[in-house]
């Protein structure tokens, strides 16, 4: 089994996850007591999010870059960022490392094509909603993504940072979550991404009428694949 460098923190919640579907995907792909080859590096979340907001991303790239580094000289043979928003920064955090790097809007762009949907309603943070580096990527694979309205939008926003990123799950905002998806398929959303890697513990396929495409779980599957021997794409 190769072994993968994880670069986590971004939520710890999000991080959690992640640990645990790529011990159960190489456990249930090897049987018997295997379990995933893994170098973590769990970043602390809070000067992250502080630089997110303040617009520093170069900041942000650099304290994953020198974790990143670190993963590559401890052994890693690839990296994986167990974060959508900061793929904005996946291009300078895989070149810094040397390593080749498991894409998050790859890996969810494949699945969402092989099950034959073509666009999507994107639900994630204001920052991957309203850039352009996620979006551009699924199109890249011919998949559309569509965004709910601006105030939607900050309300999916907020309930990661104040409620998600914190492991706080409250029914009322899965309500809202189910409004919003409802809306955008409406809009003509033939699918959901969940491209937030916390979005997954508030809402899931049960909570709309379309498939479901849950980023964290698409992300860990690509890894183990990977792990397993599966090229990079």
């Amino acid at each position: 089994m190769r072994l993968l460098g994880v670069l986590g923190g971004m939520s710890w919640t999000s991080t959690e996850a992640y640990y645990r579907l790529l011990n159960e995907g190489v456990a249930d792909r090897l049987g018997g007591l295997h379990s995933a080859r893994l170098l973590v590096h769990s970043v602390d979340f809070d000067p992250i999010a502080a630089r997110q907001h303040s617009g520093d991303w170069a900041g942000t790239a650099e304290i994953l870059a020198s974790a990143a580094r670190g993963l590559a000289s401890g052994g890693a043979e690839a990296l994986l960022l167990a974060t959508n928003t900061m793929h904005k920064v996946a291009d300078e955090v895989g070149a810094a490392s040397g390593l080749p790097l498991i894409h998050i809007a790859d890996a969810t762009a494949h699945a969402v094509v092989a099950a034959g949907v073509r666009r999507v309603g994107l639900l994630a943070t204001a920052f991957t909603m309203e850039d352009t580096f996620y979006i551009d990527r699924l199109a890249a694979h011919g998949v559309e993504a569509v965004v709910p309205p601006p105030g939607a939008r900050a309300a999916v926003h907020r309930i990661i940072y104040d409620e998600l990123v914190r492991d706080v799950v409250r029914d009322e905002s899965r309500a809202s979550y189910r409004q919003v998806m409802a809306d955008l398929v409406t809009d003509g959303a033939e699918g959901i991404v969940l491209g937030c890697t916390e979005i997954g513990l508030l809402v899931g396929p049960a909570d709309t009428s379309v498939p479901v495409f849950d980023s964290t779980r698409i992300h860990a599957a690509a890894a183990v694949d990977w792990l397993l021997g599966a090229p990079t794409r």
